[in-house]
């Protein structure tokens, strides 16, 4: 009854779906791209250093010490760089602040399944255009009169890179088009676009510390363009929420960046179990889309995509499956561990003889 409360905007949203966090003992959790390693001993550190005393004030409201770190990692100006609450969040205020417009934003037909979502609850016009026969993306296909065209690089959940050069092609092809570059997953087998922000005004880089940082539990995202671009996002933050990032959220990104050893050694360990994981899963029928993130997209040649999924998730084995068109029959798989990459692999190999059995 107390949905008779409900806006006309509530009543017609269709919510994002995350992926499940299942409270399981003794579950392989391969389903939402979190880091199979922990974080930098100096994240651990700092949050341990945190007192009573730091709680007792707001945060400092513009992250001062996190941007700057951030900006000197990247080599740019600390004007050119936005923090939020993830990538998420940041993202958010992207497309109430930058994106809606009179004109269309474009995006891949699959793509990041938040896109329609924040195109509903900002009344942002949009049109997706559909990935070519192999999922890769073309900027030919992209309308150069769109106000604005946003795309995950790596996409997800494909997992497929657009080279810098195609990023330069979307920018040098409309400079009066927003480009907007999301980029979860741009440590993991790519080349940032920041570096592009120096030649390019209409270019807005979004990153993320959940997945190469291992910071998912603390939600810290980032977006890189120019001080104007910035400087909207800025306004919009304001408005909604003048303290986005907690003191230990501030402290512990500054610590993620500030330890490049880490982060290089577990971004190596990924990629090796990623290209492991990837002639394994051929060897046992499977295609495997070329990836550049943290998790591999496959279908299997001769079972289904549901078999698969339901029957891995019967033996405590969770991957991500979406039940739409083109893509129905694959499943995405988070990169674990070496260890977790053999549990997988061999559950796998035993599910699959089971329902190849079954006919």
């Amino acid at each position: 009854m107390s949905r008779r409360f409900w806006n006309e905007l509530t009543t017609r949203l269709e919510p994002y779906t995350p992926g499940e966090q299942p409270q399981i003992e003794k579950l392989l959790k391969l389903n939402t791209n979190e880091s199979p390693y922990p974080p930098s001993p100096r994240v651990l550190d700092a949050l341990r250093a945190v007192d009573g005393d730091d709680l007792l004030r707001y945060p400092d409201p513009a992250s001062k010490e996190l941007r700057q770190t951030v900006a000197d990692h990247h080599g740019i100006h600390v004007d050119s760089v936005f923090v939020g609450n993830g990538s998420d969040e940041v993202l958010s205020h992207v497309f109430q602040g930058l994106l809606k417009q009179q004109r269309e934003l474009l995006f891949p037909d699959i793509s990041y399944s938040f896109y329609p979502v924040w195109c509903q609850l900002h009344d942002v016009l949009y049109r997706q255009i559909p990935l070519r026969e192999d999922f890769s993306l073309h900027p030919d296909d992209y309308d150069s009169s769109a106000a604005a065209v946003i795309l995950p690089n790596p996409n997800a959940p494909t997992g497929l890179l657009l080279p810098l050069e195609g990023i330069r092609q979307f920018l040098d092809a409309a400079p009066d088009r927003l480009l907007v570059v999301d980029e979860a997953y741009i440590d993991f087998g790519g080349q940032s676009a920041i570096p592009l922000l120096a030649q390019y005004d209409n270019l807005l880089v979004v990153q993320t510390l959940s997945k190469s940082r291992a910071l998912a539990g603390l939600r810290i995202g980032l977006a890189f363009g120019s001080p104007e671009l910035i400087e909207g996002l800025v306004r919009i933050k304001d408005s909604f929420n003048s303290y986005p990032l907690d003191v230990v959220a501030q402290r512990a990104g500054v610590e993620a960046y500030r330890d490049t050893a880490w982060f290089a050694q577990c971004c190596r360990k990924v990629v090796e179990s990623r290209e492991s994981l990837s002639r394994n899963l051929a060897a046992l029928g499977f295609e495997v889309l070329p990836s550049s993130a943290n998790f591999v997209f496959v279908k299997h040649a001769s079972v289904s995509g549901k078999e698969i999924f339901e029957a891995l998730r019967e033996q405590g084995v969770i991957v991500r499956r979406w039940d739409k068109p083109r893509i129905s029959e694959y499943l995405r798989i988070s990169v674990g561990t070496g260890e977790q990459c053999a549990g997988l692999l061999t559950t796998l190999e035993s599910v699959l003889a089971v329902l190849k059995a079954k006919g």
